[in-house]
């Protein structure tokens, strides 16, 4: 077995607000190995883009609060480090692509000086040989005529080549972790696919490990080795892809994969989830997702369910295959 590279243990990240206490990411738990894609997965507001910025230790200030859990990347506890430590990891052994490159890009600096400040922050080359290496990554994600382009600022660029440019800077430091949250949202179909083949060319190249979020099954299916299902702030289903298109547990992982549309099947209307995410704010005791649940009990309402293992690369959080005896661990209250 590769290496585990990153293990988040009962995470959880709260937001202080006027209106109540938004449990965000509330008891969540995975791990990472080297060269391993794990995708993850839900609707707006499940907690994804929290549970990255969490790893990072990015979460905006001053509501958002790392109350609990554990980080732990190469044997470190990175909720146990100080500031001044954790800069040492962000770009260096984890990096992060965001899904907007507009805005992640500074209109005010030249792609070049963008793609040379982490190799310069973490003095990783020699400033004689800088120009080389951003050279180096800018043909590496494709960009053409790159030596041409190293004083052309953003908006010089087109959607897809932004997203690239933001991709050399997430990989020019050769971190162990790269976390791409939805980077393809802003990309046209055919740019997109380009872009999946090449973060897996990167990937391989590297064999470093990726937590890819998306809310895209066709991309999952594509690019992912596992994937971790979240409703609520919590993961409610994990499982190897394949095993998770062909016996989905969970309901609400039923009710995505029944949203789908199918090659070969012609349908007035979809099937959809009945019903919308609670509030995180005022979450209903119990499972959060049994108001929308077709196969709901009434212990749903009373008591979260344990994680039950389905097989050896398959869990999940749901009273309907819950088994006395079997439960591995406990979601938080």
């Amino acid at each position: 077995m590769p290496p585990v590279v990153l293990e988040v243990r009962n995470l959880k990240t709260h937001f202080f607000t006027r209106w109540g206490v938004v449990k965000a990411v509330d008891g969540v738990s995975f791990s990472l190995s080297e060269g391993e894609t794990l995708g993850l997965v839900g609707e707006s507001g499940s907690g994804k883009s929290v549970t990255c910025l969490s790893i990072l230790r990015l979460v905006p200030k001053p509501a958002g609060r790392i109350v609990g859990g554990q980080i732990l990347f190469g044997g470190h506890d990175l909720l146990a480090l100080s500031e001044k430590e954790m800069r040492k990891y962000r770009g260096r052994q984890i990096s992060m692509i965001l899904q907007d490159p507009l805005s992640t890009l500074n209109p005010v600096f030249t792609i070049g000086a963008q793609v040379r400040e982490p190799l310069r922050i973490h003095h990783l080359v020699e400033p004689d040989s800088l120009k080389q290496r951003v050279l180096e990554l800018l043909r590496l994600v494709r960009i053409p005529a790159a030596e041409s382009r190293l004083e052309n600022y953003p908006h010089q660029f087109s959607g897809g080549m932004r997203q690239r440019v933001v991709g050399a800077i997430a990989i020019a430091c050769q971190p162990k972790l790269l976390i791409a949250d939805e980077p393809t949202t802003s990309l046209d179909v055919t740019i997109q696919a380009q872009y999946l083949r090449l973060l897996k060319e990167i990937q391989r190249q590297s064999n470093l490990a990726l937590l890819f979020v998306t809310h895209d099954f066709g991309i999952v299916a594509k690019m992912c080795d596992r994937v971790a299902v979240m409703y609520a702030g919590r993961i409610v289903e994990e499982a190897a892809v394949r095993e998770l298109f062909t016996a989905p547990a969970h309901p609400y992982t039923q009710g995505l994969l029944q949203s789908l549309p199918k090659l070969d099947q012609r349908v007035a209307r979809l099937p959809s989830i009945e019903g919308a995410p609670p509030l995180l704010s005022n979450l209903p005791p119990g499972c959060p997702f049994a108001p929308r649940c077709p196969k709901v009990m009434p212990l749903c309402r009373e008591q979260y369910p344990p994680t039950t293992p389905l097989t050896a690369s398959h869990q999940v959080a749901c009273w309907v295959h819950a088994k006395e005896g079997h439960a591995t661990s406990h979601a938080p209250g």
